[in-house]
């Protein structure tokens, strides 16, 4: 692998007393003073060292690199293009009005998602270590940044997988009731007598004494407008068995439970020796689904009603781009779909070789995100516009907004197909392998910003400690597959990594970097790398733009909070109280420390804290 350090790097990486002379050069040949060189030179001992630095060598050979450089494009594609694109975009866009929300989506792409992607990625590389050492390496002050990203990237964690369980759900079921599927009709023990797979009313398949034992259920049948589809009942009823509300979770849901228990052996079979020796996974986890998607795609947009779907999804609601709504789901999205400030993407570009091109793999991968998102919305709203057609309704009423909607079109989709039921299994596996893809690369990025954190002590003991993560995270997760897990698991999706919290987050780090550090100085260190000088588009985005845009959503949000819901319930009082507990969890590291480091700071506060 290509040695890691430039003439200043190797002064600084040499020990943490810098030479006599009054100043010295370091990141991007800048000038520093001696008390600055030696911070920095500590900081980077911290995070292991830069490799190829003198003194580091055993750091070099356990940390590891990239076998191949491709493995890293590879790798940040799959874990940008995930579950993230196919589940949770299409719901988002669904829930604020289609063509808004694709607005409020591409402002922020353009402003914040490609920089801050850029950025990230480029600061892991020049350090050579995970998110939580890098800002405290630029700015101490902000240190508390850092544990914010591994408290966010923790929670994610904890529910993400969940996604993963409701997928093997799918994936088992498929097989349950062959030659056909099990949500292809009603008469189940698990449908109501609102059940119908007709277009005028009919409930085809519903057991004939069920609905005349429930004259309000028989009632709301002959309601073309509240009819429900198999499909959403096998979801509903089925899979989730989801109860009234949060105040009641029911029991366990013990199918789902062992899918969750199987889902965290895949990811930690897969981590286990770490991301770095699973490059030539992802080449194939990142490739296989655009395979199937585009026969999807092919199927999708040739159904009755598909037109209907995709004008909803390009056709933006103008007087709705004047609440926060759109606008903060927008952003979130972005970060979210990115891994922005999650701390994945510096540990990710910690493993290239020092003068990678890490520029041409951030706008490539940021490009084919975004190209797979618009897939894979077409494919969601094409099916939504079909039953729309079926029903005889307008395509924003045809089912309830939330983070079980591709569970809900793409199922509908499938049984189009001929040989439903291996279509089923294929796409379904397909999003297993989305879903496993994004979360090892998460659960990777946790262990990784900890053991950079604290290498002497974790880096022997690797293999238990990240056992260990996967294990507790697991067990955290237990609640969001019982009977009222959908409730917790919403209450996690909007509040522990997304919204606010992600926001708040990113802001400080994009300060620390760009304003802290200085944006000037940063581009040097881009520049000594992989020889491209970033314009002045790059510097106004990663100093002004990006920065505003964060802050503007947040206060607006703020400003405009809206309760969370579910469907048509709303979450209690106490519900939203715990919401905002959990963004706190990681939103109050970055004040706190910042408190901290005021009160035990030795020397002058300007000279200690930059």
């Amino acid at each position: 692998m290509p040695q890691r350090r430039s003439s200043g790097a190797r002064r600084a990486s040499a020990g943490a007393s810098p030479p006599e002379s009054p100043s010295y050069e370091f990141l991007g040949n800048q000038k520093l003073t001696p008390r600055a060189v030696a911070r920095l030179s500590l900081a980077h001992v911290e995070a292991g060292g830069l490799r190829g630095g003198p003194g580091a060598p055993a750091n070099r050979n356990t940390r590891g690199g990239w076998n191949n450089q491709l493995d890293f494009l590879f790798s940040c594609i799959s874990v940008s293009v995930g579950l993230g694109n196919v589940w949770r975009f299409p719901y988002l866009c669904y829930k604020n009005g289609g063509g808004t929300f694709l607005l409020t989506y591409f402002v922020a792409m353009v402003f914040c998602g490609i920089p801050m992607f850029f950025q990230e990625v480029a600061l892991g590389q020049y350090l050579g270590a995970g998110g939580m050492t890098l800002v405290g390496t630029l700015c101490p002050l902000l240190r508390g940044t850092g544990y914010a990203t591994m408290a966010i990237v923790f929670l994610l964690d904890v529910y993400y997988c969940v996604i993963v369980a409701w997928t093997l759900f799918y994936l088992i079921a498929t097989f349950t009731k062959l030659p056909g599927l099990p949500w292809e009709t009603c008469g189940n023990w698990w449908n109501t007598a609102r059940c119908s797979t007709g277009a005028n009313g009919t409930a085809l398949g519903v057991n004939t004494s069920m609905v005349l034992e429930d004259m309000e259920g028989f009632e709301i049948l002959a309601n073309a407008t509240n009819r429900s589809t198999p499909v959403e009942e096998f979801w509903d009823r089925r899979v989730l068995q989801l109860t009234a509300g949060l105040e009641d979770l029911g029991g366990m849901q013990w199918e789902l439970l062992g899918c969750l228990l199987l889902g965290w052996l895949l990811v930690y079979l897969i981590i286990c020796r770490g991301l770095h020796e699973s490059g030539k996974i992802v080449w194939f986890t990142a490739l296989f689904p655009y395979a199937i998607m585009l026969v999807l795609a092919g199927r999708a947009l040739t159904l009755p009603g598909a037109l209907d779907g995709l004008v909803f999804l390009v056709v933006p609601d103008w007087g709705a781009l004047l609440s926060a709504g759109p606008w903060i789901d927008g952003a979130t999205q972005i970060f979210f779909s990115y891994s922005i400030g999650v701390g994945t993407l510096p540990a990710l570009g910690s493993y290239n070789a020092f003068h990678h091109n890490c520029h041409k793999d951030a706008i490539i991968t940021c490009v084919v995100n975004s190209v797979t998102c618009l897939l894979a919305g077409g494919i969601t709203f094409s099916i939504l516009g079909y039953i729309a057609h079926v029903q005889g309704a307008r395509v924003a009423d045809v089912v309830s907004s939330g983070p079980g909607l591709v569970f809900i079109t793409y199922p509908e989709v499938v049984q189009q197909l001929p040989g439903a039921p291996a279509w089923a299994f294929i796409f379904f596996f397909m999003l297993l392998i989305l879903g496993v893809d994004s979360e090892f690369c998460n659960v990777e990025s946790f262990v990784t910003g900890l053991v950079d954190r604290w290498p002497q002590q974790l880096q022997p003991r690797r293999g238990v400690f990240t056992l260990a993560v996967c294990a507790l995270m697991f067990l955290l997760a237990i609640p969001m597959v019982s009977q009222g897990g959908m409730y917790v698991f919403q209450l996690m999706d909007m509040y522990a990594a997304s919204g606010i919290s992600l926001l708040w987050v990113a802001f400080f780090q994009t300060v620390a970097v760009s304003w802290v550090f200085g944006v000037g100085r940063f581009a040097k260190c881009v520049h000594e790398m992989t020889g491209v000088n970033p314009g002045p588009f790059w510097r106004l985005c990663w100093l002004v733009l990006a920065p505003a845009v964060m802050l503007g959503i947040f206060v607006w949000s703020v400003v405009q909070y809206v309760p969370i819901r579910y469907g048509n319930y709303d979450y209690p009082a106490w519900g939203e109280a715990l919401g905002l507990l959990v963004s706190s969890f990681s939103m109050v590291w970055i004040p706190g420390y910042a408190v901290f480091f005021m009160l035990t700071a030795k020397g002058s506060f300007m000279e200690a804290a930059i």
